[in-house]
């Protein structure tokens, strides 16, 4: 084996320019899919963050029925107490969560004593949202940035909001909700902050705090809308995610046994990933088809350049295989010989290839890239490539270089001597 290293590695050699060639191409194939996936990757991650860690968090825990109704907000599918508790309960539990948030929300309307228009609002203790949210306070544009985020009789409003309805930090607003019974109530509120929208122009969440939520709201018992939840890693999120579907399984409502008898059954609770509540999700899915695509293409060019070019060996070395056929060179020998030449083109391109990709990687943290998404300006890339990617592409790569030589280096191995010592 070693001997038919050496003598792949001198035909190699003694085809420099074409080698050279081949091998360029495959290096630059290579080093594109490595960047192209470091790149995407770190791109999908600062944008799933700005959601996850600025308004949804990594789960979030519904009473059945709410998400499929959240356009409206419905108060009657608010998490009871004991509901509450039964979530803590497994939340607490589990070492992969960092932290969690309970959430009032509520639709309202927004009146600055002239105008009057219409506002999401979400009642949250600020310390919990500021834990599990950790991005919320950097959407602060004008306003105080310090803890607590917010205090009773504070309110922060959207900037689009804000913006239409002419109010300035330190205005006095009203919120007028309507509760589950029908029962219309108002309150005084104080700006404390304008804050920006993550999920475009068209964002109009405000905070208040949860106390005050539930005072707006007139409920009897401390209600929950949602329960956020922030993961200490957001690669744990599947298995945390099936981890307490799975606690909150046997979990029941007064109110809902009968809907759980007519849908056969099941816990009156709902669990969801930021992914099923976001948009962005789709294009999250759409990246990461993208980069499959990119990693076909990469594919068939190496398939392609190997193949042009060990065909062209065996057609130009045609005496010479016919030479050392007539020699007693068995066929199994030969078909090594050629199969380990598209080999080492193949490794040599990845390696190659992977070391570019690398030191460009690098590069692109130290210098800092930074880019904007809709409002959020200033947001850093930071491309990183996992081991496992940089195998699975470069095992694509060299696979793909041992199939491209299979068929010239089948045909050498096949050729009559005697017909091959009179080619021309």
């Amino acid at each position: 084996m070693l001997r038919v290293l050496k003598l792949a590695t001198r035909n190699l050699a003694r085809f420099g320019r074409r080698t050279l060639l081949t091998s360029m191409l495959i290096t630059l194939g290579m080093a594109a899919v490595l960047l192209f996936v470091a790149i995407a990757g770190s791109f999908k991650a600062v944008m799933v963050g700005q959601f996850t860690d600025a308004v949804l968090g990594h789960i979030e825990v519904h009473r059945r029925g709410y998400v499929a109704s959240i356009d409206t907000l419905p108060l009657n599918l608010n998490m009871s107490p004991g509901m509450v508790a039964r979530v803590e309960q497994a939340l607490n539990k589990m070492d992969a969560v960092e932290a969690y948030s309970e959430r009032v929300k509520l639709g309202a309307m927004f009146s600055n004593f002239t105008e009057t228009t219409s506002i999401r609002v979400n009642g949250v203790d600020p310390q919990r949202e500021a834990a599990t949210t950790p991005l919320l306070p950097g959407r602060v544009v004008e306003g105080s940035k310090q803890a607590p985020l917010i205090k009773p009789g504070e309110i922060l409003v959207p900037v689009l909001l804000a913006r239409g309805m002419n109010v300035k930090v330190g205005d006095s607003i009203v919120l007028v909700a309507t509760n589950r019974e029908g029962s219309v109530n108002g309150k005084t509120f104080t700006v404390r902050a304008i804050l920006e929208s993550v999920t475009g122009p068209s964002g109009r969440d405000g905070y208040i705090h949860i106390e005050d939520a539930r005072t707006l709201l007139r409920l009897k018992e401390p209600e929950i809308s949602e329960i956020a939840v922030r993961l200490r890693r957001p690669g744990q999120l599947d298995s945390v995610y099936a981890q307490l579907s799975q606690e909150l399984q046997g979990v029941t409502g007064q109110n809902m046994k009968a809907a759980a008898a007519g849908k056969g059954g099941g816990s009156a609770l709902e669990v969801h990933t930021w992914a099923a509540l976001s948009p962005f999700a789709h294009i999250a899915r759409m990246i990461d088809l993208l980069t499959v695509f990119i990693k076909i293409i990469l594919v068939a060019i190496v398939l392609l350049s190997i193949m042009n070019v060990m065909m062209m060996a065996v057609y130009e070395r045609i005496r010479e295989i016919g030479m050392i056929s007539a020699i007693g060179t068995p066929p199994r020998r030969i078909l090594s010989l050629f199969l380990t030449e598209g080999l080492l083109l193949g490794v040599g391109g990845t390696a190659l290839g992977i070391a570019i990709s690398l030191a460009v990687i690098y590069g692109m943290n130290v210098w800092k890239i930074t880019f904007s998404f809709g409002q959020q300006q200033g947001l850093v890339l930071a491309p990183a490539i996992g081991a496992p990617d940089v195998m699975i592409v470069a095992g694509m790569v060299i696979a793909m270089a041992l199939l491209a030589s299979l068929q010239p280096a089948w045909k050498a191995s096949r050729m009559d001597p005697v017909r091959a010592l009179g080619h021309v």
